[in-house]
């Protein structure tokens, strides 16, 4: 289809019009103009013209959704395409429920019985309109909703024209050529219904245009905003919107995200069992190490339905993904059923993301990335967590309590969550701290370009679709032809590992840490899984930078020591009426000579919580004490008493 073009020459004052050059101009008259990377830049032009919205302000908006990435036309977690995420979350509605890969118990504890709810899905009719802006925008265009899908430059198109609706919808009819006018066209193109979520969308998108950005997207796409440093946008538009106004009830956020209170019962029920989390006292009782990230495998709705179940789900917020907007649902002092692990929950805050693991190759929004990361980086200040891999874990980080719940611990989010983007949000990318005799390495792919196989992702065994991706995966030998690394905790029997998408076997993850075993040209291997496990690191793209730190190795005269998949202390510290959890050991061995990276030292700690009533609840502390480690894909645990602390490069 031919676009038509309404060319227009600014007629507003000089510094307004020093916001909108270069950038306002449109594109060549024929794409034979063009170099092939400038393609998606003036597209951004021409739509930009022909709906009459400043260019900085359609290319802030789609930066704040997608980073002006493409991903060759499929949905992301919330059913959104191409660089404006107009969304038809139809095709992300999952047939399976929440959490559908992994069968763990969300507490983790055998003191409990296991009890976990079905979640349903929403029929396409009861999506919100936040979830249905692909049908709106091929209305306003005329293009075809798959034309939408596909094709980036018909995609821009169809979001300039959405807002230029919301610009008129919000009381400017008239378009203007200042972006500080279109304030409030931006809060509501957010598709938020509450007046703090717009506010922080459009204070965000705004911030964008203000710093500028320049970026090749995944499609080699060339893509400048230049920077308006002095640009203040109109926020009393805000007040037109009619927006609601979040319950902030006892929510416990930074300032600069949206967080709306909707809490979790703690209600008693049937023979003296009661859901869905456990009143605690943290950090004064027991102290808050790690931050554990989720997604929700199921739509936001869907989430709020399960963490509101009285029944045994729990966790303490919830994020948007259309316009990273956050739910809250317990305070911080109390503990979530999330992770599977008793002792990594009640030592935990959880973070639930919309989106689908592999639905059906899962991109995230900048939206949700860039309030994910305010939230975790204003945790993890206030409770002296530390920003690594190790204290923010993912779910498939986080270890199995007993040999027989390793098959069954979850896999979210998953390979294709990009960590090196969100920890750069946090201000701590992952970077090289040492030279090749450093002795570690932080596992580094660039996400854009690196591009593993997997399958799984629609049906067992298919292909996924190429996706960048965090995770590097590690064989026998030094060889793409050598067998993968097998992991005789998912399997038992012997079997081998494979490239779905959710087996872990033999797998890295970006921002973890390993202990270097041997390097050969351009293959390095390091200790894991108590074996050594060889990846492709080649110079000219490395998947792993040289690092060094503290390892833990077994002391003199032992030729193995026993792995565990939580910290709790010996039976002698418990008192009289609390039966001592068992000690078990995991099915793995640290073998001497190997040497495994570490996050610090860990209190042996059991929180003794199994009624509805909390007088009888107690934290219980032992003399034992672990070392947390790096030890496959997850993390595990090893006495203190088993094991020498050494630098990894001695």
């Amino acid at each position: 289809m031919t676009v038509r073009r309404r060319l227009y020459r600014t007629s507003g004052a000089v510094a307004s019009a020093a916001l909108l050059l270069p950038l306002l101009a449109a594109a060549p008259s024929t794409e034979a103009q063009l170099a092939p990377s400038a393609r998606l830049q003036s597209a951004f032009a021409t739509a930009a013209a022909e709906y009459r919205v400043p260019q900085s302000v359609l290319l802030g908006v789609s930066y704040l959704q997608s980073r002006w990435d493409a991903h060759a036309g499929a949905p992301s977690v919330s059913g959104g395409y191409g660089p404006m995420h107009l969304t038809d979350a139809r095709t992300a509605l999952a047939e399976a429920p929440h959490h559908s890969h992994g069968d763990e118990d969300p507490r983790g504890d055998t003191a409990r019985p296991a009890r976990v709810p079905e979640a349903g899905v929403p029929k396409a009719a009861q999506l919100p309109e936040r979830l249905k802006t692909l049908p709106k925008a091929a209305e306003l265009t005329g293009l075809s909703p798959d034309e939408l899908r596909t094709d980036p430059a018909a995609n821009v198109r169809g979001g300039a024209a959405l807002l230029a609706a919301a610009q008129k919808e919000s009381g400017r009819g008239v378009a203007s050529n200042d972006p500080a006018d279109w304030y409030g066209a931006v809060a509501k193109f957010s598709g938020a219904d509450d007046r703090a979520t717009a506010a922080a969308y459009a204070n965000e998108v705004f911030a964008v245009i203000r710093d500028g950005q320049t970026r090749t997207t995944d499609a080699g796409q060339h893509v400048t905003l230049a920077g308006a440093p002095a640009l203040e946008p109109d926020a009393a538009q805000l007040e037109k919107l009619g927006l609601r106004r979040a319950a902030a009830g006892e929510t416990d956020c930074p300032e600069t995200v949206s967080c709306e209170w909707i809490p979790a019962p703690y209600e008693e029920f049937g023979d003296k069992d009661y859901g869905n989390h456990d009143k605690a006292n943290r950090p004064k009782d027991q102290k808050i190490e790690y931050i554990v990230v989720h997604d929700t495998e199921g739509t936001w709705d869907t989430a709020l339905k399960l963490v509101q179940d009285p029944e045994y789900v729990s966790w303490q917020y919830t994020l948007r993904s259309t316009d990273g907007h956050i739910a809250q649902h317990l305070n911080l002092k109390d503990v979530g059923w999330h992770a599977g692990n008793w002792a990594v929950n009640s030592k935990s805050v959880g973070l639930e993301h919309e989106g689908f693991l592999a639905r059906p190759d899962a991109w995230y929004t900048e939206a949700m990335y860039r309030s994910s990361a305010r939230l975790v980086k204003y945790l993890a200040k206030r409770y002296g967590i530390p920003l690594d891999r190790q204290h923010i874990l993912g779910h498939d980080t986080v270890p199995g309590t007993t040999p027989a719940t390793i098959p069954g611990m979850h896999t979210d989010p998953g390979p294709y969550w990009d960590w090196q983007h969100y920890f750069t949000l946090m201000g701590k990318p992952f970077k090289p701290t040492a030279g090749p005799s450093g002795g570690l390495v932080t596992v580094a792919p660039r996400y854009a370009r690196h591009s593993p196989e997997f399958t799984g992702c629609a049906k067992p065994g298919e292909k996924c679709p190429a996706h960048g991706s965090s995770a590097v995966r590690v064989h026998t030998a030094p060889s793409d032809d050598a067998p993968l690394v097998k992991d005789i905790g998912l399997r038992p029997g012997g079997g081998d590992s494979t490239i779905g998408v959710n087996d872990l076997g033999s797998r890295l993850s970006t921002g973890q840490q390993y202990a270097v075993a041997e390097r050969k040209g351009d293959w390095t291997a390091v200790w894991y899984l108590g074996q050594k496990a060889w990846f492709k690191n080649p110079k000219k793209q490395p998947t792993a930078l040289d690092a060094k730190g503290l390892t833990v190795t077994p002391k003199s005269g032992a030729d193995d020591i026993p792995v565990y998949g939580r910290a709790y202390p010996e039976k002698e510290a418990y008192p009289a009426g609390i039966k001592p959890q068992p000690v078990i050991t995991l099915p793995y061995r640290l073998p001497k000579g190997q040497k495994y990276a570490t996050g610090g030292k860990v209190a042996g700690e059991y929180y003794y919580a199994t009624t509805f009533d909390t007088s009888d609840h107690q934290v219980v502390r032992g003399k034992d004490t672990y070392y947390e480690i790096q030890f496959g894909h997850r993390v595990a645990f090893v006495r203190a008493a088993d094991v020498r602390v050494v630098p990894s490069g001695s």
